[in-house]
């Protein structure tokens, strides 16, 4: 089980990918052994139960396992933030209860995406699921949610001391000049692989990955750099980023989940199938993934 140490949210923490057997179980095996990879590339922690572990598609005891084998694999000082979104408020508590039980050392929230909620909803679920006590990282995406985390609602959230960071999925590098003067203690979590960039050198101090899944090394050192505030590190970032943007552009894109399963499997890892309702990638999409990543690990990227 590992340690909680302070804001255990930052760094690079992977959105996991979920590894299924051939007749379409979780395998937790692998699940374990991903983990221990991820660790030894370099990363800070891991998320399982988000949308790249497929949460939506696990039946409850199953979505509860892969906390307790994610916890039980990850190393010492190793962050675990699990997916605890869901419908409704009561039940994303539920699972930030477990999450707290397993050994989590913090939570990815969503707001409540079953319609389109106003604010003092929105607030309400983030009142109920921190009441819990673990650390909430909010998860802006109101791209799938339709649920806009402003940078003037996370504001209220963080003042009411509801959240400690935000996962900014929205695409809008703008907004985190904004959040830093609305919000300037809230942490910012870059939350889509192809603005790690821009966000880095807006402040961010984290990073929930997603092509990371396949090459840790090489997305971690592109963290570092961003981030470290050094002149020089940026020098070396942005040809790095140059390299890796083709890939890391598949994290925003509707088959997110599937491409990245594909250059899993092009960099030895297990990515394998999804489960329904995601379907396989067409075959051009598989042949370029492929090809992109065998490039990028002929060119040293791992």
């Amino acid at each position: 089980m590992p340690t909680t140490p302070r804001e255990a949210w930052r760094g690079v923490h992977v959105a996991a990918a979920l590894p299924f057997t051939a007749a379409g179980d979780v395998d937790h095996d692998a699940y374990a052994d991903h983990i221990a990879f991820l660790a030894a590339g370099g990363c800070d922690g891991v998320c399982p139960n988000g949308s790249l572990g497929e949460y939506q598609t696990l039946t409850d005891s199953e979505r509860a396992a892969v906390v307790a084998t994610a916890v039980a694999a990850a190393p010492e000082g190793f962050g675990v933030m699990p997916g605890v979104s869901a419908y409704g408020a009561l039940e994303s508590a539920r699972w930030a209860e477990a999450a707290a039980a397993a050994g989590a050392t913090s939570v990815l929230l969503l707001p409540p995406n079953s319609y389109r909620a106003d604010e003092d909803t929105v607030v309400h679920h983030f009142r109920e699921v921190a009441a819990v006590g673990l650390p909430v990282v909010a998860y802006n995406n109101p791209i799938d949610t339709k649920v806009d985390l402003t940078p003037r609602l996370l504001a209220r959230l963080h003042e009411e001391r509801l959240i400690v960071a935000v996962k900014e999925f929205s695409g809008d590098v703008r907004r985190a000049y904004e959040l830093r003067e609305l919000a300037p203690e809230l942490d910012l979590v870059i939350g889509s692989d192809d603005v790690v960039l821009e966000l880095g050198l807006a402040g961010a101090v984290g990073w929930i990955a997603g092509v990371t899944n396949a090459l840790p090394a090489s997305t971690v050192e592109l963290y570092r750099l961003a981030t470290s505030g050094d002149p020089a590190d940026l020098a070396k970032a942005l040809p790095l980023y140059r390299a890796l943007h083709p890939l890391l552009r598949w994290d925003s894109k509707t088959e997110f989940v599937q491409a990245i399963k594909v250059a899993m499997d092009a960099a030895g890892r297990k990515g394998g199938a999804c489960r329904p309702p995601r379907s396989p990638l067409p075959a051009a999409d598989v042949a370029a993934i492929t090809s992109l990543t065998e490039t990028l690990l002929a060119q040293g990227h791992r």
